[in-house]
């Protein structure tokens, strides 16, 4: 009896796992009878058409006996149509039109005319290929510069089933994929917006610097057209290049979701994602019905994640941030098992101060009541304020600053002394927003002075024992920017400062 077993990968979360892809065949069937086993979801189930077409109009054929495919393990969902290839290969494996395949871990969606189409997570799939200490992994051609990046696995990108074939009959002839630029200059890009284009705003210009240094999260507060959305676009043209392993996790995310364009490699720019506020809990923390994919929080991994309008989000959907801001990712339960995505971003959130926007504007007159603005207000709850370091008022530029024509500093030097900062950051061993606390203490040890100024800013802000953590990590920011080994009154002082603002608003 013709028995032929292959491998490919399933992807739960970010992570791949091996999937082994067994067939055997006899005599009885006449090709009617196609049996597939092994938990497969409807995409999987659906491939046996798929997989008779394209064998059939690339000119292998299609055997005159009944098949049954296993993929093992059997307890565990297989998910998606990136099965149709190696199923495919092992039939033909048992057809004997082709040698072993154990050296070999291939995915990829086959169109009836043999065509192998993209399929998403194919950079997670070759992680797992090299963790598994296989060399050979065949991928759609689109598909290739994205896991070419693994260093240790031999890509080949493929096009079409009957060159898949040709590759494993004759491998001399066919060459592994590349990536598509030395990893430096992929991981190097200049920004699309630059601060040399804000007028004013030197209070929020600092804030956000502070932020980026420290990779703190930022509510800024102020009337429509004072410029929240322009100075949140440019924080990320301030935030340090990624690392080359920071581009490989995120890059896997983007790669589960979809979002790589057709030979894309890894990801050049830290992320921006700005949902718009009718965004489900699901569309922003992640899951859906099927299979799990990323949220926005996910989507926006080692970038910023913008919420602009931040109290029309729905107050569940802002309630549920509470938990990826801890924990920096995000566990969605699902029936037999638990996928975890990572969700290490900085928030970014913009607000009016009132529904007409106006409340406190000492230019223009707010319309609302002193109820409609608590009302407002009260959307964003303690907790999740508790939770963000920097909150800053941004206020209308004055006409004479809009027309004075003076050039502000530009976002590459902001950046210099932002990576600078993150250097010392990265000898100790993470951000100043991550430190845990038994850092903290030892990290953001106060002198004399600066007691006396955090313990009066307690008692009468009445600030909460997180509050007190997060004063003291910006504080370390502040002092990292200023090159100083030691935390001081004034960097104490400033990182109070903007921790002042939802006592202005919300008391």
């Amino acid at each position: 009896m013709p028995l032929f077993k292959t491998r490919s990968a399933a992807v739960y979360g970010i992570e791949a796992h091996p999937v082994d892809v067994e067939v055997d065949m006899y005599k009885g069937g006449m090709g009617q009878n196609f049996m597939l086993v092994g938990m497969p979801d409807t995409a999987v189930r659906e491939s046996r058409e798929r997989i008779k077409s394209a064998m059939v109009n690339s000119g292998l054929g299609y055997p005159n006996q009944a098949v049954t495919v296993n993929l093992a393990p059997a307890h565990v969902r297989k998910e998606g149509s990136g099965f149709d290839l190696p199923m495919a290969l092992a039939i033909l494996g048992a057809m004997g039109k082709i040698a072993s395949l154990d050296r070999h871990i291939s995915i990829g969606e086959l169109s009836l005319d043999g065509a192998i189409r993209p399929v998403r997570g194919a950079l997670s799939v070759a992680v797992c290929a090299r963790e598994n200490k296989i060399e050979n992994l065949i991928v759609p051609a689109e598909n290739a510069s994205e896991a070419a990046v693994v260093e240790g696995v031999r890509v080949f990108g493929v096009r079409h089933l009957a060159e898949v074939i040709a590759m494993l009959n004759k491998p001399e002839d066919f060459a592994p994929s590349r990536p598509a630029a030395p990893a430096a200059a992929r991981l190097t890009a200049e920004p699309e917006h630059d601060f040399r284009d804000v007028c004013g705003q030197t209070t929020a210009r600092r804030a956000l610097q502070v932020a980026a240094a420290g990779n703190h999260n930022v509510l800024m507060i102020g009337p429509p057209g004072s410029g929240k959305t322009m100075l949140a676009k440019r924080l990320a043209g301030i935030l340090p290049n990624l690392t080359f392993e920071e581009a490989i996790e995120t890059t896997r995310v983007h790669s589960i979701a979809g979002l790589l364009p057709p030979g894309g490699s890894l990801l050049r720019r830290r992320p921006f994602r700005a949902p718009h506020h009718s965004i489900s809990d699901a569309g922003l923390i992640g899951g859906g019905s099927g299979a799990a994919r990323p949220g926005e929080v996910s989507l926006a991994h080692n970038g910023v994640l913008f919420l602009d309008e931040f109290p029309e989000f729905p107050r569940n959907v802002l309630e549920i941030l509470r938990q990826p801001i801890e924990d920096s990712s995000v566990t969605i339960a699902r029936s037999g098992m638990s996928l975890s995505f990572p969700a290490s971003f900085m928030l970014v959130a913009a607000m009016n101060p009132c529904p007409c926007g106006y409340y406190g504007d000492p230019t223009r007159e707010c319309r609302c009541t002193p109820a409609v603005i608590q009302r407002y207000l009260g959307k964003i709850s303690g907790p999740l304020l508790d939770r963000i370091d920097i909150q800053i008022e941004v206020p209308a530029v004055p006409y004479k600053e809009l027309r004075a024509g003076e050039v502000a500093e530009s976002s590459g030097d902001m950046l210099v002394r932002v990576e600078r900062a993150r250097a010392v950051q990265a000898e100790r061993g993470c951000t100043n927003s991550r430190m845990p606390t038994r850092m903290v203490r030892r990290q953001c040890a106060l002198d004399e002075s600066g007691e006396r100024v955090l313990e009066m800013a307690m008692r009468k802000m009445s600030l909460s024992a997180r509050a007190h953590d997060r004063i003291l990590k910006v504080s370390r920011t502040v002092a990292d920017l200023d090159n100083s080994s030691n935390v001081s009154a004034k960097h104490v002082a400033e990182a109070i400062q903007y921790r002042s603002l939802d006592r202005n608003y919300w008391n």
